[in-house]
């Protein structure tokens, strides 16, 4: 029928017809021309020759990359990935010239000109006058350092008055050596006065089932912790980050009695056994973030210590042993998390997940991750982890945390026997909103598969939860 009525028409009004037919072909033949060209314009904007040159082009779905330093460091030529023979780093803006009354926008791309050169950029290298000035020289030298100290750095608080009063930012600290264990913070608060923000430093040290706790308080200026972070200085007590060596003094009187402990420990990272920052968000300018310079390193140091309530009360212990440094910051009240670490033969595992207030994130739909750290780097992550913590009878506390985990190259179960609990009796409007802070030693039992590899060891490790009228 339609192609009945078509020839009629045709037949009718033969001239109409051809030049309709030869529009509508027209028509067809832009589009598929227009969609060739679109297709091929949009595979050279996606050329790393565009940005430079070179093999592979690395960004972020979200716009700049949060860690360059970290990923320059971790892709250098020599490190961990094998086939790297050179990099650059580069980013894209937009300039606006004014002239005449008129904003011409205008995109830029700026780079490290000695770099530019290396990948064949003809613009730099017909610019003899560009050269590198020192802030693109540090960015090429990869010193592991300054790589540590750009993930471990404080942040300012943000503008968000309803949240401020429980911003909060710490460095922490963990070594097992000889039987000893010792759990260390410095804490950084909110501000308590204009340009003045609470600071602290707490101790915890277990030895042969007793654990004694040291601590001081004082006020940092705000500017001068934002400035200076990881260094840090709390009364008597003080971080350094020397090189890659986090150097602790320690002078702390005991919480209770007239014991006092002092000492100095040093802390030995590696950023290619590290975990750079990630960051989560939530309604309200709610966020908490989260990071492992030192996810198993080495210490050695001495710790004295006077006025122990029992038997031998003036004791020099040797912390030439294995460490553990994370770093936390963000907004705390209501906040809850469970987390956990151990590390034997040259392998290092950690697990978190964090529960937000209800007002920033349903806490039900936030994930839990577990990462994978071998003597060269990353191994493995997830963000497809479960939890679970079991009581014995009776028993408010967990006895047994089992984890499980999968992701790609990765499916990992780790069993916590739990040993030893600490409590710290939790405060309505601060941390936990209300439960207790529970501070675990733990026997793990690891039985994973990452990549080709399995992997099947029982090592001392930490853990820590919450528990108390808003179980998990």
């Amino acid at each position: 029928m339609i192609v009945k009525l078509a020839l009629r028409s045709l037949a009718a009004r033969p001239i109409r017809s051809l030049v309709l037919g030869l529009g509508f072909g027209l028509g067809v033949g832009v589009m598929v021309t227009l969609l060739g060209v679109g297709d091929v314009i949009l595979q050279q904007a996606r050329a790393p020759a565009l940005s430079g040159g070179g093999d592979v082009a690395i960004g972020s779905a979200s716009g700049r990359l949060a860690n360059a330093p970290f990923v320059l460091h971790t892709l250098r030529p020599g490190g961990p990935f094998p086939g790297v023979q050179a990099l650059t780093p580069s980013t894209r803006d937009t300039l606006f010239l004014r002239h005449d009354g008129r904003a011409i926008p205008i995109a830029v791309r700026g780079g490290i000109p000695s770099a530019e050169r290396r990948f064949g950029d003809r613009e730099t290298a017909a610019a003899a006058g560009w050269e590198d000035t020192g802030r693109d020289r540090d960015w090429l030298s990869n010193e592991p350092g300054r790589v540590l100290r750009s993930i471990d750095r404080f942040h300012p608080i943000p503008d968000v008055p309803a949240r401020a009063p429980s911003w909060a930012e710490w460095l922490y600290f963990n070594g097992i050596a000889h039987g000893s264990r010792f759990y260390l913070t410095f804490m950084t608060g909110a501000e308590v006065s204009p340009g003045r923000r609470s600071v602290g430093v707490r101790l915890q040290l277990e030895r042969d089932g007793e654990l004694t706790a040291y601590s001081a308080q004082g006020e940092a200026g705000s500017r001068e912790i934002v400035d200076t972070a990881p260094d840090l200085t709390i009364g008597g007590s003080s971080v350094r980050l020397v090189g890659t060596d986090y150097h602790l003094a320690i002078d702390l009187p005991a919480e209770v009695g007239s014991g006092r402990a002092t000492g100095a420990i040093v802390v030995h990272g590696n950023p290619d056994r590290a975990v750079p920052p990630f960051v989560m968000q939530g309604s309200g300018g709610w966020i908490s973030g989260y990071t492992v310079p030192v996810m198993g390193g080495t210490m050695d140091g001495e710790l004295r210590v006077a006025g122990r309530p029992s038997a031998d009360p003036h004791t020099t212990l040797d912390l030439s042993g294995s460490a553990y440094h994370d770093h936390n910051w963000g907004f705390w009240d209501g906040v809850s998390w469970q987390w956990g670490q151990v590390q034997h033969g040259g392998l290092s595992f950690v697990y978190g997940r964090v529960r937000p207030p209800a007002d920033a994130a349903d806490p039900a739909h936030v994930p839990g991750f577990l990462v994978v750290l071998g003597a060269d780097g990353p191994l493995a992550f997830s963000t497809d982890a479960t939890i679970d913590e079991t009581s014995a009878p009776g028993e408010q506390r967990p006895s047994r945390i089992v984890v499980r985990a999968s992701g790609s190259g990765l499916d990992a179960t780790l069993t916590l026997a739990v040993e030893q609990t600490t409590a710290t009796r939790g405060r309505q409007g601060g941390v936990g909103g209300g439960l207790d802070f529970l501070q675990m030693r733990a026997l793990y039992t690891v039985r994973a598969r990452v990549g080709q590899r399995v992997v099947e060891f029982a090592a001392p490790g930490s853990a820590e939860t919450f528990r108390g009228s808003r179980a998990f």
